[in-house]
């Protein structure tokens, strides 16, 4: 067998890092030196500061421990640290090695050094650090400052604790033990032995830090030699300190009573003992004491030779021992006769694995659980029963850079749930559990975390305080490796057969009063029904039959805990038969079937054991294996080849630890020699097991594996390249002599890497650039095995470097070459140039020597030795795989470089003032363009302004009858705003309002079964999981279910609380602000329909009015102006995007129309019909038809379609139509034509005439028909086609778009007290009351948030937002059609979405930054903002206040609710629809009603409505 430390670089890529995500962290100035928590603070100092964060690491504030000393007392020598602030003067620092809060007090004590290695002391306060109490110049605890620190290891302890005097009365003291060492001494005069006890109360100056009491010893001195003190902690009154004394590990107990000097002289002794190799010593690394026991049990991290192990002591102290006679500490030392101490061994080792740096241990039930440390940044929890053993380590956290973890520990006071886990210079908060990430009850229990419990109510893994209704199931308090078992006994006399079912959990109360427990055969049930009833946590089952079939009874166990159910598959056979040679498999075999192992053979239960672990022991045919491991790549994973002599080998196990499940791999090739096989992805770090599963079932060998982690890359020196490539670049990080290759984002080719490589940093030449010629920034990646690894930093491309001249010059037999380089970004050194003089074609090195700035060039000096009588005229440079030649300058080159620039430069002289000639000309035409283009923007803006000073809201206020939808229309345009077939489908005609609908048998048993709420909320679940099944038909079950308990809206209201709870169950853990924000679940359109029919009085009596107003004003202000007929954009509306910024000069005009009276040409009274200029000839019909039915209030006779108008002229009659034979053409556009093209003047007589009556001489339909009517025709915005600009310069005007703007402006003074007067009657009470359904839902939105301990005022401000005004009020807001009998136009829904977007906005928490680049549509509106928002929070106020409804008088509303629409829909049609669903999905609704333990009734009741609807196949619906 061999041992091969092979590295597995699958460990923790990047994307499988979400795994070990922390809650909260801060980043320090400098690596954490030492820190303390209180109850909900966390104090970090550093060597540069003290800081003070929140407990969930958030900054508080921090302080400089920077300052001045000043020479308090001259005559004594007393020198004072004082803190300056951070930009003044400062000589002195303040090292920070004691850090204590204290609670009483509330104040926070730290104490260490100052630069001149001398004590000081400071008291602040602990709310605010910032405040000091008190200073002083004295030692409490070590003084260590940079030769005898270390942030790694501690050498010292300081801890707080309580002795309790005779009186009764408690007084808190400093404890400090003070490593000794010979290289750590002080100049400064110092009181302090190695354990002392010091005061804390600074009330009293002259007793602070003092070390005196009752005038007696108040030392614990060591004897000699170095000593390093490791942990102290107080347990009930006696005191624990831990220590590496030489080679021995020394605990000392101290008891905390009657007095310092009671204290001192208490001392008792021993050494821990761990057993190991003969002459193996072990040093103390790091301790945390077990919580919570009887006995004192304390855990230990010891090293030894480089390797490290946790250990488990009982140290409960033994009071027996002689005090103050330990050999190596004394407190009264004249007197002194030593004794040997009390040797303590381990109750148990916990662990081994390398690098453990910290430990902490919390308890937890009956489990410890210990939190470990890592030298790699690994967080790992170990879990330890009863009878102390493990379960498999959890890797809670890793850092991504394998920093080491601090020696210590602390658990967050405030929830318990998360550990400071500090790395350097930051400290990560991390949760102490990851139950969240366990999808099922099974995955919840075999984490065997016993901080984690299965929560019935919230089907989750979670804490258990997080379940507050106590139906919950967690694991034992002991270790089991199955969550059932099971095990069959047989009674001799009878042959009887018993099946016993044993559930291994422990439960709450709730889950553990409703216990039960089923038993399922494939014929009947198996159990003979007078057996005992199932008492938790135990089953039995009495079998009917004693004879068992030959293949096994096969046996479904359901076990329910009170919602959680349990299902166990179990297979009984008979154990006689179960026989064979004795082999591991054939012990499995026999346990698994619930029977007994003894003496080699399997029998049935109470013979023997029922532990798979004694099949470990049961003998086999000895097959040996042998050999050596050899790693290749494959899939991410390692493919390892086995050498081995046999080739009978099943498959092959590895186990991370010895308490984990190990995992069976597959075998890619046996060749009889050879196995080849995948080693598996693993989260820790460490040593695993492989061994080779023979045919016995025995595991041979054992072969240890290396899991280590990805290298890492930091920095890149150079971090810039040439974009040749081939510069050599060092990269910087960890583990980098375990990379295979490097690449670059910018190539598909790896580079070249150089052979001087470490595991600290690797050289490589860069990747050319390819074909691109400009700057760049690149990734370098890492690849190991079939990882990639990715460099923090970047690698910068830049133009290859410029070199422009040499210059050459002697000095002796040397010649010194200065080559001029342009500046660049390369940050370019002598290393990366090789230089060569060049001589007859003869190469002379030049040696690289220095580098300078001159003129802002760079100058590259080098050497060429031995150059007597030699010019150099030629200089060759190379630079990666690059060559440059430079030539010396000479002057003949310069005077034919002359005579070639004088005529070139007389030439450019002359093109340089023929160019100047015509570019004058050219900005004098442009000048006179810009003076008419200015006059036209200046005459717009004007008229622009004109406008808005002088608008007036002439809108009429008298509108008539509002056009009210009836009750069951304004129900189904809500439940089915785009199935018009759903909507005709479930409305009942005019005659059946008063009939109730008499539902068939089918239908009769659907709508039983609906009423259900199990099926129904299993049925809504069961849909909603499938990705068939979107949105739109969520949308449409859900409003199908609204019109069929219409009748019944108490029970409708009961079924949307249950699943908006479900639905908040679901989100809580994620985002709850985004709760019923979209429409993505059937609940969430159900809330939507309830909020429609309950306000739907609300909506009639006190709003409408106020919508029907703001929609009449807004169009009769949209028609004051042009309205494009094409693109429907109009000069006046409230959105940018629907402008008409390009219309033309237009006038009004007043029509009188007369109307044809039958068909002797008689014609009624002339009507005053306003118009525009720039109108086509439909759109005046259209104002002709408003005009008549807003002053007789009805509609004419005839559609638009079927009319035709003429306007006199000169006594005859000209036809108007929308083209004809004069319509102007631009390319292959027809213009439509206007009231400007007719020149209709002002005051004309137009007729108004019936196609059938009175049909036209060229009759010709509507060109709207026309499928390619805005391709064919335009209006007002002209087309993109070349024109002649001179035919029509009026139109030709260039148009801009912002000048226009001042229309939206003037649009809003329009109708803005109509949007005031409508969100003002939305968020109005009458008489100090919301409607019923806004006050129950609100209260129900308050009520669940309690239940889920959401506190947060934001999350309900967002809830009630998106439950009412963007559930219900934005939809009629945008859609006046749903409540009205009208057509919405697009320039009327532009200006909508506006002002809902503004009531919104009003309802919003965030507050808009406004500037240059928002949108119009906010600014619009923007001052307005902030006083309806007021006017919000004062609305959901005073419905909180209001006084809650009662059960009763909110049943009796939706009971009259349900009564006043009664048979207004077709309930028949809608469940038939519904049953669709049920059909497409039958077989998932059967299996959610399984896990939700639906009765046998229930799923007999589903089946036969199936089979109702079914029989109905040959026949009509209908």
């Amino acid at each position: 067998m061999f041992l091969l430390s092979v590295m597995l670089l699958v460990l923790w890529g990047e994307r499988c890092r979400c795994v070990f995500e922390d809650a909260g962290s801060a980043t320090f100035d400098g690596d954490v030196r030492v820190y303390a928590v209180a109850t909900n603070t966390v104090y970090v100092a550093t060597n540069e500061r003290l800081y003070q964060l929140n407990h969930d690491l958030t900054l508080n504030q921090s302080l400089t421990l920077k300052g001045i000393l000043k020479n308090r007392k001259p005559q004594q020598g007393v020198i004072l640290f004082t803190r300056v602030p951070e930009a003044t003067f400062a000589n002195g620092t303040f090292r920070i090695n004691v850090l204590l809060p204290v609670e009483g007090a509330n104040s926070v004590i730290s104490c260490g050094a100052t630069n001149n290695k001398c004590g000081h002391c400071e008291i602040l306060d602990q709310s605010n650090i910032s405040i000091l109490r008190y200073n002083e110049t004295i030692q409490v605890g070590p003084l260590e400052w940079d030769r005898c620190s270390s942030a790694v290891a501690p050498t010292s302890v300081a801890i707080l604790v309580k002795v309790t005097r005779t009186a009764g009365k408690t007084d808190t003291y400093i404890l400090t033990a003070i490593g000794q060492s010979e290289s750590c001494t002080s100049s400064c005069a110092s009181d302090a032995k190695t354990i002392n006890l010091q005061n804390t109360d600074y009330s009293k100056p002259d007793e602070i830090f003092s070390f005196s009491g009752d005038h007696e010893t108040n030392f614990v001195v060591h004897k000699g030699g170095e000593v390093e003190f490791v942990d102290g902690f107080q347990v009930h009154s006696t005191i624990y300190v831990l220590s590496n004394l030489g080679n021995n590990v020394r605990l000392l107990w101290l008891e905390g009573r009657i007095s310092k000097s009671h204290v001192m002289r208490s001392l008792r002794g021993a050494t821990l003992v761990v057993d190991g190799s003969a002459g193996q010593t072990h040093r103390l690394v790091a301790s945390s004491v077990v919580p919570g026991a009887d006995q004192v049990l304390w855990g230990g991290v010891f090293s030894s030779r480089g390797n490290t192990e946790l250990v488990l002591f009982d140290i409960t102290p033994d009071m027996s021992i002689i005090p103050d006679k330990d050999p190596d500490f004394c407190s009264q030392c004249t007197a002194h006769n030593p004794s040997v101490p009390k040797i303590l061994r381990p109750r148990a080792v916990l662990l081994r694995k390398n690098n453990m740096t910290s430990v902490l241990a919390v308890r937890n039930k009956a489990w410890m659980v210990f939190f470990i440390g890592m030298e790699d940044g690994q967080l790992i929890k170990l879990a330890v029963d009863k009878h102390l053993r493990i379960s498999c380590a959890i890797v809670l956290y890793r850092a991504r850079d394998d920093r080491r973890v601090f020696h210590q520990l602390l658990m967050d006071q405030v929830d318990h749930r998360h550990i400071y886990v500090p790395l350097g210079n930051e400290m990560r908060r991390v949760p102490v559990s990851r139950c969240s990430t366990y999808t099922d009850v099974h995955d919840c229990w075999s984490a065997q975390d016993p901080h984690c419990v299965w929560c019935g109510s919230k089907t989750s893994c979670t804490f258990v305080d997080d379940c507050s209704d106590s139906d919950w199931v967690s694991i034992p308090d002991d270790l089991q490796q199955r969550m059932v078992s099971y095990g069959t006994a047989r009674e001799e006399a009878t042959g009887q057969i018993t099946l016993n079912i044993q559930t291994h959990v422990t439960a709450g109360p709730r889950a553990m009063s409703n216990f039960t427990c089923e038993f399922a055969a494939e014929s009947n049930s198996p159990c003979d029904q007078g057996g005992p009833p199932p008492h938790f946590p135990e089953c039995i089952c009495t079998l009917r039959n004693i004879t068992l079939p030959s293949k096994g009874l096969k046996i479904t166990v359901r076990i329910r805990l009170g919602t959680i159910m349990l299902l166990e598959p179990v297979v009984l056979n008979n154990c006689s038969d179960i026989t064979g040679p004795p082999s591991v498999v054939l012990c499995q075999r026999c346990i698994r079937a619930g029977c007994d192992w003894s003496k080699n053979k399997c029998s049935w239960a109470n013979q023997g054991s029922t532990n798979e672990s004694v099949c470990q022991t049961v003998p086999g045919k000895n097959f040996s294996v042998s050999g050596d491991f050899s790693s290749v790549l494959l899939d991410m994973e390692l493919k390892w080849r086995l050498k081995a002599n046999i080739n009978h080998v099943t498959c092959v196990c590895v186990c991370v630890y010895t308490a984990c499940r190990p995992q069976e791999l597959y075998i890619w090739n046996n060749t009889g020699v050879n196995l080849t096989f995948h080693i598996p992805r693993t989260d820790i770090t460490g040593v695993a097991s492989v061994c080779a599963v023979l045919p016995d079932g025995s595991c041979r060998g054992n072969f240890e594996v290396t899991y280590k982690s990805l290298p890492s890359c930091t920095d890149i020196k150079p971090s810039s390249t040439w974009l040749s490539g081939r510069r050599n670049v060092t990269l910087k990080g960890s583990k980098l002599d375990l990379v295979d290759g490097i690449t670059q984002s910018n190539g598909t080719q790896e580079a070249r890497i150089q052979t001087n490589r470490s595991h600290l940093r690797i050289t490589y030449e860069t990747l050319a650039a390819g074909n691109s010629q400009s700057t760049f920034t690149t990734t370098v990646f890492l690849k190991v095995a079939n990882e990639t690894v990715l460099c923090s930093k970047k690698l910068t491309y830049y133009p290859d470097p410029t070199f422009t001249s040499f210059k050459p010059s002697r000095w002796g037999s040397s010649m010194y070459i200065t080559i001029e380089k342009k500046p660049d970004s390369l940050s370019m050194t002598t290393g990366d140039l090789s230089a060569w003089g060049v001589h007859k074609e003869k190469l002379f090195p030049c040696i690289m020597k220095d580098k300078d700035n001159k003129n802002g060039n760079e100058l590259f000096i080098c050497e060429i030795i031995e150059t007597n009588k030699v010019e150099f005229r030629q200089l060759l440079i190379r630079f990666g795989d690059r060559s440059v030649t430079l030539h010396l300058n000479s002057s003949l080159q310069f005077l034919w470089l002359l005579l070639v620039l004088v005529p070139i430069l007389c030439f450019t002289v002359v093109l340089l003032l023929i160019y100047r000639r015509k570019q004058q000309m050219l900005t004098d035409r442009m000048n006179r363009l810009m003076e008419n283009l200015e006059l036209d923007i200046r005459n717009d803006i004007r008229q622009g302004f004109v406008d808005l000073q002088t608008e007036t809201a002439e809108l009429m206020e008298n509108v008539g009858a509002i056009p009210f939808l009836d009750y069951k229309h304004f129900a189904c345009r809500i439940f089915f705003p785009e199935g018009e077939a759903l909507l005709t489908l479930c409305i009942t005609d005019i005659s059946q309002d008063t009939v109730k609908v008499q539902l068939d048998e089918c239908c009769r048993a659907l709508s039983q079964l609906i009423h259900d709420q199990l099926f129904l909320r299993s049925m809504v679940h069961a849909l909603e999981e499938q990705k068939s099944f979107n949105v739109k038909d969520k949308c449409v079950l859900a409003s199908l279910l609204t019109v069929t308990l219409h009748s019944d809206l108490l029970y409708l209201t009961e079924v949307m609380e249950v699943l908006l709870r479900d639905l908040m169950l679901q989100n809580n853990n994620t985002q709850p602000k985004l709760l019923l924000r979209r429409t993505e679940s059937i609940v969430e359109k159900l809330l939507t329909n309830w909020m429609s029919i309950c306000l739907y009085g609300f909506l009639r009596e006190s709003v409408g009015q106020h919508l029907f107003l703001l929609v009449s004003a807004l169009t009769q202000h949209i028609n004051k102006g042009p309205v494009d007929c094409v693109t429907q954009k109009s000069l006046y509306t409230l959105s940018e995007d629907w402008l008409l910024w390009q219309a033309q000069d237009f006038s009004s005009l007043k029509l009188k129309v007369l109307f044809a009276v039958g068909i002797g040409g008689e014609v009624s009274e002339p009507l005053e019909v306003n118009c525009l200029t720039c109108d086509t000839v439909d759109q005046v019909k259209e104002k002709i038809l408003s005009t008549f039915r807003a002053k007789f209030g009805f509609p004419y006779n005839m559609p638009l379609k079927d009319i035709h108008i003429e306007y006199e002229n000169d006594g005859s009659f000209v036809p108007l139509e929308e083209v004809d034979r004069r319509s102007e053409v631009m390319g292959d556009v027809t213009m439509l034509n206007t009231m400007k093209h007719y020149q209709v003047p002002d005051g004309a007589t137009v007729k108004v005439l019936s196609n059938k009556t009175h049909p036209p001489l060229s009759p010709q339909g509507s060109v709207k028909d026309d499928e390619n009517f805005t391709g064919k025709y335009f209006h007002l915005i002209d087309p993109d086609v070349v024109e002649d600009q001179q035919q029509d310069l009026e139109r030709k005007k260039l148009k801009v778009k912002e000048v226009h703007l001042t229309k939206l402006l003037s649009t809003k003074v329009a109708v803005h007290s109509y949007v005031e007067n409508l969100f003002r009657s939305i968020w109005g009470t009458q008489q100090g009351k919301a409607p019923h359904a806004i006050k129950y839902f609100f209260d129900f939105l308050d009520k669940t948030a309690n239940e889920m301990k959401i506190s947060d005022p934001d999350v309900l401000h967002i809830w009630r937002t998106n439950s009412l005004p963007l559930r219900f009020w934005v939809n009629i807001l945008k859609n006046p059609q749903f409540v009205f009998d009208m057509e919405k136009s697009p320039q009327l829904d532009g200006c909508l979405s506006v002002i809902a977007q503004a009531f919104m906005d009003s309802f919003s928490l965030s507050e808009t930054q406004l500037d240059k680049n928002t949108p119009t549509n906010k600014l619009l509106y923007a001052k307005d903002i902030p006083k309806f928002k007021q006017e919000v929070k004062e609305y959901y106020n005073q419905v909180r206040r209001q006084q809650p409804i009662t059960d009763s008088g909110f049943k009796a509303f939706l009971q009259e609710e349900s009564k006043k629409h009664q048979n207004e829909f077709n309930e028949p049609a809608a469940l038939r629809e519904i049953f669709k669903f049920i059909q497409r999905y039958f077989t998932q609704i059967q299996v959610k009603l399984n896990q939700n333990g639906a009765p046998t009734e229930l799923m007999e009741q589903l089946t036969h409505v199936r089979d109702l609807f079914y029989g109905l196949k040959s026949c009509s619906w209908s």
